[in-house]
């Protein structure tokens, strides 16, 4: 465990320090993210916090690199390279959106680019367990590997709309995941595991640094280069966990059975998703390209009920909790209590929901002179 931490203080400290330079930076060369009427932020802000957080990753990996117990990852196998190619693609795509801006079709492409140099270099689903453990041929892998990874990109990238709302939920995300994939590597000593465990605590260490300007008022946001790097590494993440350990043989003992590992990352991605497919289905039955913003994802709606932006964020924070935390309390716990605790909580989330704090004028009011 000591040396997952001093992955994830390396990372957080990198991506803390190393921002506000990259804010400089955005403001020198017009990286700025202007105000439209779907945005909540009230004045053009700098984006390009993607690069700082990038530093905070390969600052992890190279520290990881150096430390025992993380040497499989980089010994023997080509997942590290695989994982450092996606990233340099994804990056250098969200790089120039952040400045010029893209259209949605070639963000796409590059975005399958980035998913299948990661799949064809070994960060590819497997096997499923369907009937047993169904084997995938190379063409299936490659394919459906690279769903997964668009798939977590633009969720991540949709629900990025009010201030720390996508670097919090990534955080939780993450801390999530990487408490059941430490159990199967280093308690069950799935190898495996590991990158999935790194590549979690590096997630978590670098929304750390990033959060403290990022949080309402942000004064810089992550741009496209951050959210889609985040996502990608999400994907990577479970994909090396879910789509590689053999799910048949983690059944029994304190685990659930043979699914969890297949279920565990939806459930850690459950509230991005669900955005991301209401925001599919309500724009396709307007007859509008799915990936045509609006104000309708599910802090808007947060917003329009009468929370304020921090709370609205707080908020997400505690869904995502719940829903990922639920999943990984059924690797620990009886299924009987794992289900209480989704219960209970579900009940005081609604309540919170349900109850709007009083201090919501001043974002209302915000809103209403953007608009």
């Amino acid at each position: 465990m000591r040396e997952y931490l001093l992955c994830l203080l390396a990372a957080a400290a990198v991506t803390y320090l190393l921002t506000p330079p990259v804010r400089r930076l955005a403001l020198r060369f017009g990286f700025m993210a202007e105000v439209r009427d779907r945005d909540v932020h009230a004045e053009p802000t700098p984006r390009l916090g993607g690069l700082a957080m990038l530093a905070g990753v390969g600052a992890g990996i190279l520290l990881a690199s150096k430390l025992p117990m993380m040497r499989a990852v980089f010994e023997g196998s080509n997942t590290a390279i695989a994982l450092l190619s996606g990233v340099a693609i994804i990056v250098v795509l969200g790089i120039i959106d952040d400045r010029w801006g893209l259209d949605a079709p070639t963000k796409l492409a590059g975005q399958v680019l980035a998913a299948g140099v990661m799949a064809f270099q070994g960060i590819a689903i497997i096997w499923l367990p369907i009937g047993g453990t169904f084997v995938l041929d190379p063409v299936t892998s490659v394919l459906f590997t690279v769903i997964i990874v668009l798939v977590s990109i633009n969720a991540i990238n949709f629900v990025d709309g009010l201030d720390g709302l996508a670097a919090g939920i990534v955080m939780v995300a993450a801390g999530a995941f990487f408490a059941y994939s430490y159990l199967l590597s280093v308690e069950l000593g799935f190898e495996r595991a590991t990158l999935a465990t790194l590549v979690s605590v590096v997630l978590v260490g670098v929304t750390i640094g990033f959060l403290p300007h990022n949080f309402f008022r942000a004064r810089i946001f992550m741009g496209d280069t951050g959210s889609m790097m985040l996502g990608l590494l999400l994907a990577a993440g479970t994909i090396t966990l879910s789509g590689q350990v053999d799910p048949s043989a983690v059944a029994g003992g304190t685990l659930f059975p043979a699914l969890l590992p297949v279920l565990l990352p939806v459930a850690v991605m459950a509230l991005p998703l669900i955005d991301l497919l209401l925001a599919v289905i309500r724009r396709t039955r307007a007859g509008r390209n799915p990936f045509a913003p609006d104000k309708q994802h599910l802090h808007h709606r947060l917003l329009e009920m009468g929370h304020s932006q921090v709370r609205a964020v707080l908020l997400m924070y505690a869904w995502t909790a719940l829903i990922a935390g639920s999943g990984v309390l059924i690797a620990f716990v009886p299924l009987p209590y794992a289900a209480a605790f989704f219960v209970v909580g579900l009940g005081l989330l609604l309540f919170w929901v349900r109850r709007p704090g009083k201090e919501h004028g001043s974002i209302s009011g915000t809103l209403k002179k953007s608009s």
